[in-house]
């Protein structure tokens, strides 16, 4: 069936949103983080009156809106491609995902755009704790913009509360509750937002660390350091936590996802966590062996189930079934999608011209066991004759970008703990070495994080909504040749947008608090 598809539109259409989809979270993770370090450091200097916090939360308030205001732009880029290159996609699911991205509009957004006008503008024209409840409003709102996306991203990856009308072909929402409060989206929000704040502790630490090497506003970096690892301690202790939850949804809702993870081609009893390997060739689809490889015996067992001697499944499980196991292959998945596929077009050609056989194929889809035996499969119906390995997700990119990952997220809890230590002792000005480690360790925060949606987003292709719509049938009626123009055009305006927003940003940091933040 692949050969009804354009798939140079597809790959296009992917790396355009891919690309967007990265810049945007290059300014979102600091705006979130930020929001409540500004809201905690004013906290403060209400409850001490002390002006030297109001200094420091004006100048951190400042780096705050140069990148919020950059991060909205590029949101709003994100959310139209929707629209432009993924119309199909949009027509399928447009009542559930496009109910997250209206209240996130209609709710966080205007709430979080009310309230920064005052937190910005506000100082000396209303009072103290007005000005306070606003700044911490915007940061409820700013993560309440979040919560709202991360929802409509987690259904993506285990669409539920939903029912499909054939007669649309639509899905449509039945259950709000199950959609907004399902284990993935809880878990994804939780995670998501726990590493945006590490990436923004990280950045008060690096920038702080720049003014003690300098030898400048020393009151200031001090003040600074202790919030951010404090803060930063906590966020990372909940990335960790967090991920271990999203760790065990994945397993439940996306194996291949997890097996891709670790490198797991064979499925084993008390299966083994990759601590560190490297990747060998691929000799065949489902055979990709790690040639290399420290490992911590039967905890991907334990983390993905809670009991350390149960079975995982490898890819191979996934690509050629397991009876066992009850896991079936992906040729016996694509038989039954294929059948979905079938039965709807019957259904449309029937509606008009035989009501009788109308009925009964309509039957079907309000018959929740062929539902659950041929319509969960529906989008494996698209790849019915196909090489299985069209299935399988860029398992070298999902393994070294979760492993880096999580490399970096302890030594993140290392950093924050030596800086909290240190700190406390005020033994922080004499350890240049370490210094230099803090302002070096802010970039790769944003690595990290970039990491962690590369993890998440390839790790399910070629799903866009896993099992039921692959990319190549979500794409807009649109030429290749057009996405390639934008793709580029967009990769200029946001490349020249982040060379801005660093200049700016650099040249706030060079101003210091004592100038910049009044």
């Amino acid at each position: 069936m692949l050969q009804n598809f354009d798939m140079s539109l597809v790959d296009w259409s992917r790396g355009q949103f891919a690309l967007t989809a990265l810049y945007h979270w290059l300014f979102v993770p600091l705006t979130l983080g930020l929001s409540f370090i500004v809201a905690i450091m004013e906290t403060i200097y209400v409850k001490t009156g002390d002006e030297a916090w109001k200094k420091i939360t004006k100048f951190w308030m400042t780096i705050f809106g140069i990148n919020f205001a950059i991060g909205v732009a590029t949101g709003i880029i994100l959310e139209f491609e929707f629209g432009t290159n993924w119309s199909k996609y949009s027509w399928f699911v447009g009542d559930i995902f496009g109910a997250p991205l209206a209240i996130e509009g209609i709710l966080a957004f205007f709430m979080e755009s009310t309230f920064i006008a005052v937190m910005f503008f506000g100082w000396e024209k209303v009072s103290k704790k007005f000005h306070l409840a606003s700044s911490w409003l915007t940061a409820i709102g700013s993560n309440l913009s979040a919560l709202w996306i991360l929802i409509a991203n987690a259904w993506m990856q285990n669409p539920v509360g939903m029912h499909f009308n054939p007669d649309t072909a639509r899905n449509e929402m039945v259950d709000f509750a199950a959609v907004a409060l399902s284990p993935t989206a809880i878990n994804k929000f939780l995670h998501t937002i726990t590493e945006a704040y590490v990436v923004a502790a990280l950045v008060v630490l690096a920038i702080s660390a720049w003014y003690l090497l300098k030898g400048r506003d020393v009151l200031f970096a001090k003040r600074s350091i202790m919030v951010g690892s404090v803060f930063g301690l906590i966020g990372i202790l909940m990335t960790l936590y967090t991920g271990d939850g999203s760790a065990k949804q994945v397993f439940r809702t996306q194996p291949v996802k997890l097996a891709a993870m670790e490198g797991l081609y064979e499925g084993e009893h008390g299966a083994s966590l990759v601590a560190f390997g490297l990747m060998g060739k691929a000799e065949e689809p489902g055979n990709h062996p790690i040639r290399m490889k420290i490992t911590l015996p039967k905890m991907l067992s334990f983390l993905a189930t809670g009991d350390a001697n149960a079975y995982v499944p490898g890819l191979k499980d996934q690509i050629y079934g397991n009876e066992e196991q009850g896991i079936l292959s992906f040729q016996e998945k694509a038989e039954r999608g294929a059948v979905a596929l079938q039965t709807l077009r019957e259904l449309k050609e029937a509606k008009d011209s035989d009501p009788a056989r109308y009925k009964e194929l309509r039957a079907r889809f309000e018959d929740p066991q062929w539902m659950k035996d041929y319509f969960a499969y529906f989008g494996y119906g698209y790849y019915q004759g196909e090489d299985p390995a069209l299935l399988l997700p860029n398992v070298t990119m999902t393994f070294y970008s979760f492993h880096l990952m999580v490399a970096l997220g302890f030594w993140f809890l290392l950093v924050f703990l030596l800086a909290l230590v240190w700190g406390i002792k005020d033994k922080l000005a004499g350890k240049r070495w370490f210094l230099h480690l803090m302002v070096w360790t802010a970039p790769l925060a944003y690595l990290a994080t970039e990491l962690g949606w590369i993890t998440a987003e390839v790790g399910r292709q070629p799903w866009i909504i896993q099992d039921l719509m692959p990319n190549m049938a979500a794409v807009s009626n649109i030429s290749a040749t057009t996405v390639q123009v934008t793709f580029w055009l967009f990769t200029l305006t946001f490349t020249i947008l982040a060379i801005a927003e660093l200049k700016i940003m650099f040249k706030q940091i060079n101003l210091g608090p004592k100038d910049g933040g009044q």
